[in-house]
């Protein structure tokens, strides 16, 4: 799947959460969808959380 219909699902699962249920589920679909995103690129390799623990000592 290209970036163009990955940012599609996103903005229309957080447009619906955010007419649906309000500001709280647009809240809460944004957090876990950006964490799903760190941990997904962290899986796959283009995230190395490694070095950003390593930059803060």
């Amino acid at each position: 799947m290209n970036t163009a219909i990955t940012g599609l699902a996103a903005g229309m699962a957080l447009g619906f959460a955010g007419y649906f249920g309000g500001f709280w589920a647009f809240l809460l679909v944004l957090v876990l969808g950006v964490t799903g995103l760190t941990a997904g690129l962290a899986v796959q390799g283009d995230l190395d959380l490694a070095l950003r623990s390593r930059r803060r000592q």
